[in-house]
């Protein structure tokens, strides 16, 4: 299965999940039920993995991805009304750590399903 087929798979679920229950509950529930919603499709994921964040060789922090799909495609959630540019420069940057070539930020908080396709800017891409 190639990235495209999964990344529509994954905003498949997230519209179910967000036509389901809407908009205004806390990042942690839509990442519960889009869990499940996954495991319906019967896609690979992890959830919550945690990434070593690394400046000069010296680890500096760590970050934690919502999902990583077929170990291929970071998913970033959010709760809020909008998605804003910081928070597209948050999801590549998770691209960049996790040295994937594409990734999704999807936010529930809007009336309407919002999402994004990410490019990691290493990689040619679109």
């Amino acid at each position: 299965m190639n990235n495209t087929d999964i990344t529509y798979r994954v905003i498949g679920c997230a519209m179910k999940v967000h036509n389901t229950i809407g908009n205004g509950f806390p990042e942690v529930i839509y990442q519960r039920c889009l869990a499940i919603e996954l495991e319906k499709e019967g896609l690979i994921f992890s959830r919550e993995v945690n990434h070593d964040i690394f400046y000069g060789g010296i680890k500096v922090g760590t970050r934690r991805a919502d999902f990583i799909i077929d170990d291929s495609i970071v998913v970033e959630l959010k709760a809020l009304i909008n998605i804003e540019d910081a928070h597209i420069v948050q999801a590549k940057n998770y691209l960049v750590a996790y040295d994937m070539k594409e990734g999704l930020l999807i936010n529930f908080g809007n009336t309407s399903l919002q999402y994004k396709k990410i490019y990691n800017p290493k990689y040619n891409n679109p």
